[in-house]
């Protein structure tokens, strides 16, 4: 007979797959809401105690554990019982331990643990508590995998397992991640909820603070806790400890304490020498692990690095801080399911009330049969010489059982006894009998029972018993003991076994920011004619006395037409500052100082085109520093500032004045700063507070001064005013701000250069055509730039050949207004002095370079 039948092998893929999933899922991967525990954790567990592995106890081989557990409970191999067991005897991993571990279970390097016939465990308390009142018919029990014994469902679980210790798991399509919790934490929170059940998530973040990790790393910010208590999904970040310390060689260390919750020791110290290798951190000279039960790795940082820009590019490239994701899955009702903080209380309270109920009816069964046993003994001792007549006038054991069940006596003589149990086997027709059972016990009563003394005793243990089965049934009958009784027993478990915090929460500082990464250092800004940027630092350029050679700067090169490259624009500004790169054609660009690629002093940098969305046929003509958004001053040059403007200026003498927040919503590509006519080009800017005076100076020597309200405040997209009126052949060339505390400095392209007083030059209308500035001659050639300096002022000058060289101002002597001025460096044959700049000085240059000027200027002239 064929019984062959047609099926679809797409149904039965889809089936097969959905009963394999839920096996995974229900039977291996996922835990248990009410003892939180995997089946291989609990069936380890429940093995141990099996072979009486007490706390108590000696510790046993592994092997021994875990060939029972494979062999009784969980039939997938020692080698996939063993590394479970090893977890739950990991201080590192496991917030409360369950298993004591004795030998090498590894380490938080990653090490792996010795092998199981090398190491032994036994149950700790807490390991133990979960298995509480386990023989009390607390639990459902079903055979196991060949049904010749029998495992428990789930564990009583003393202690609320899932939140102290967490868990980590990957089903099919799903997975959980469930964070450890303090015990004492959350023990407040299950009262609480037990005495409050329409408790908010707010208040019960009174109570657990949040997750407590084995190491005492930090926890960053609350939102991502409070997200996965209230939906049971959320991230929140985790970062180890380090502290910045000075040595007594005098050199800076950062020394990490902690490492966030499973990352591991060996790899987190791979990765910074990586960084380290591949020059992403480049302030780190040496790295050495001094840890032993404890984290103690020193990083030993580079003379005059910033500990804390290195510290926080150790937070955004390695796993020194990281992130942990919630998904608080489990098994709920045998289906996974996910579930907020309060529901996962409310399963716990839910079967600890359970277990309780079921404990307190299994009790009250023992304390009845033992109420039924003393009754016997009772009534044997009233009826003593006629129970011993019937038992030695009987011919074997069963007869005696028969007399002795015949017997009936009076409720008034049992009433007098103080019997109070009244069993209802026993009572037929207003008469007591015994039960099968109470006949037994007398059958088997000692003589040493007989005596007054014991007669006393079993009176008294029938009282007790007595009391007993009241107070069972009142737990039994009124719910609210069943829940004094819970927060009964978690108070003692608490008072035993709780330890304080070890991680903390502290505020959330949002994402690292990439300036954070970078040191705010002063920095050089060159940029030629060909258009190639660079940045340096300031301390590439060591001071030297006026009229010296200078050092290599930018190397120059020839372009196909011969023509040697030069430096166009060169000035200081911090990291972190913003750069508003102005056009020739009138249009602004934005970008941050560390975003330049830096160099050394005598490269020739990066195409501008690489760093900047430069339109065809464009140069830069200026470039002013805004400083950064985050400054504590009052008067901060920021796009937030409304008391700055930008003050424009161009070749045929015209100036504009335009407010400096209008330029903070800028673009990749560039905005339009000023409207240019036909023949006309932006030559520079400036900074302004709307009460500055202004002095233009022009390429032949003159000089115009006027007070800036002259120039009325206009939008972005305008052509501005008259600044200065030209005479012939001649351009306006540069500008600067008055300022009466120092003076201003013309420099002509021959290398001369002088200083006069502001008060040299009269206030004039806006659109004349000046005063001398300077005598131009063929000694000093026509003028190059001009600016205001003090005498703490430090300048950079820069020739068309690329020679560089860094002078104090105050070696500059004041002159009169039309004088040539004094030689500020040695200029090569055929070379001309193409920019002057001045000096942001960094707080962090070392002070031997003032002993070093001083002895130059000795020798100076």
């Amino acid at each position: 007979m064929d019984n062959t039948q047609d099926i679809s092998v797409a149904e039965e893929m889809s089936k097969s797959f959905l009963d394999y999933s839920m096996s995974v899922i229900i039977s291996r991967a996922l835990p248990d809401i009410r003892d939180g525990l995997k089946p291989s954790q609990r069936r380890i567990l429940y093995a141990m105690r099996e072979i009486n592995l007490l706390p108590n106890k000696s510790h046993i081989k592994c092997a021994k554990i875990c060939g029972d557990t494979s062999g009784n409970y969980h039939p997938h191999g020692e080698a996939v019982i063993y590394p479970t067991l090893v977890h739950m005897a990991q201080p590192w991993a496991m917030r409360e331990i369950l298993v004591d571990g004795q030998g090498n279970f590894g380490s938080i390097e990653g090490d792996p643990p010795a092998a199981m016939r090398y190491t032994e465990a036994r149950l700790t308390h807490l390991g133990l508590s979960l298995m509480q009142d386990l023989d009390k018919e607390t639990v459902d029990f079903v055979p196991n995998y060949d049904e010749r014994l029998e495992e428990p469902v789930v564990l009583p679980a003393g202690i609320p397992n899932l939140l102290v210790n967490g868990c980590t798991g990957i089903a099919v399509g799903m997975a959980t991640s469930i964070p450890p919790h303090n015990l004492g934490e959350v023990i407040d929170a299950i009262c609480a909820q037990i005495d409050t059940p329409d408790i908010s998530i707010s208040n019960l973040m009174h109570y657990i603070k949040g997750p407590d990790f084995p190491n005492a790393c930090d926890i960053l910010g609350t939102a991502g806790i409070e997200s996965y208590f209230k939906t049971g999904r959320g991230s929140f970040g985790l970062r180890g400890k380090a502290e910045i310390i000075e040595t007594e060689q005098n050199r800076t260390q950062i020394v990490i304490t902690e490492i966030p919750f499973g990352v591991n020791r060996a790899l987190l110290q791979e990765r910074i020498a990586e960084l380290v290798r591949d020059k992403v951190i480049t302030d780190i000279s040496g790295l050495r692990d001094l840890s032993d039960e404890n984290t103690h790795i020193e990083v030993e940082l580079k003379r005059g690095a910033n500990a804390q820009v290195v510290l926080n590019q150790l937070y955004k490239h390695t796993r020194l801080q990281t992130s942990f994701s919630v998904n608080m899955l489990a098994i709920h009702e045998r289906q996974p399911k996910c579930l907020s903080l309060k529901e996962v209380i409310d399963c716990f309270i839910e079967h600890r009330r359970e277990v309780i109920l079921r404990r307190s009816r299994f009790l009250l069964r023992k304390a009845e049969e033992r109420a039924s046993v003393l009754e016997a003994f009772l009534l044997a001792c009233a009826n003593l010489d006629d129970f011993i007549a019937m038992i030695r006038n009987s011919k074997n054991r069963e007869e005696a059982r028969l007399k002795l069940s015949q017997v009936a006596m009076l409720e008034k003589d049992v009433d007098a006894l103080g019997i109070l149990s009244r069993n209802q086997e026993s009572f037929r027709d207003g008469k007591y009998y015994l039960t099968k059972s109470q006949v037994n016990s007398i059958l088997e009563l000692r003589l040493y029972q007989l005596t007054a003394l014991e007669r006393s005793k079993v009176q008294k243990d029938y009282a007790e018993v007595i009391e007993k089965i009241k107070d069972l049934g009142d737990v039994l009958e009124r719910e609210q003991r069943v829940l004094e009784i819970i927060k009964e027993e978690l108070a003692e478990i608490k008072q035993k076994f709780n330890t304080p915090r070890n991680a903390n929460i502290v505020p959330a500082e949002g994402d690292i920011l990439i300036e954070d990464l970078i040191p705010n250092e002063s920095m050089v800004v060159t940029l030629s004619r060909n258009g190639y940027i660079k940045r340096t630092s300031t301390e590439e350029y060591r001071v030297q006395a006026r009229g010296g050679k200078g050092v290599r700067g930018m190397e120059v090169r020839s372009t196909q037409q011969g023509n040697e490259d030069f430096v166009k624009n060169l000035f200081t500004a911090s990291s972190h500052d913003y750069l508003l790169f102005f056009t020739n054609t009138g249009r602004i660009y934005v970008q941050r100082v560390y975003h330049i690629p830096e160099s050394s002093r005598s490269a020739k940098g990066r195409s501008i085109q690489n760093v900047l969305s430069l339109q065809e046929g464009e140069t830069i003509a200026s470039v002013l520093r805004v400083e950064q958004q985050l400054n504590e001053k009052k008067n901060d040059i920021t796009f937030e500032n409304e008391d700055y403007y930008v003050f424009f200026f161009t070749e045929n003498g015209k100036v504009k004045k335009t407010a400096l927040k209008d330029f903070r919503n800028y673009r990749e590509g560039g905005i339009i700063a000023i409207r240019l006519e036909k023949g006309n080009e932006l030559i520079d800017t400036c900074l302004t507070n709307g009460k500055d005076e202004i002095i233009l100076a022009t390429r032949n020597g003159f000089g115009l001064r006027f007070e800036e309200k002259q120039v009325r405040k206009t939008a972005r997209n305008t052509q501005g005013v008259c600044g200065v009126r030209l005479r012939d052949k001649d351009k306006l060339i540069g500008a600067t701000l008055v300022n009466n505390l120092e003076s201003l400095l013309i420099v002509t392209e021959n290398g001369l250069g002088k200083k006069t007083k502001f008060d040299a030059y009269r206030a004039q209308r806006r659109g004349g055509k000046g005063v001398k500035a300077i005598k131009c001659t063929e000694k000093t050639g026509l003028v190059v730039g001009a600016l205001s300096v003090n005498l703490e002022d430090e300048l950079m000058l820069i020739t068309s050949q690329g020679q560089s060289i860094r002078i104090r101002t105050d070696n500059i002597r004041l002159t009169g207004r039309s004088t040539q001025g004094v030689k500020l460096l040695s200029i090569d044959k055929g070379a001309k002095l193409q920019d002057v700049a001045k000096i942001v000085t960094d707080d962090s240059e070392e002070k031997e370079e003032e002993s070093f000027i001083e002895n130059e200027e000795k020798n100076g002239e």
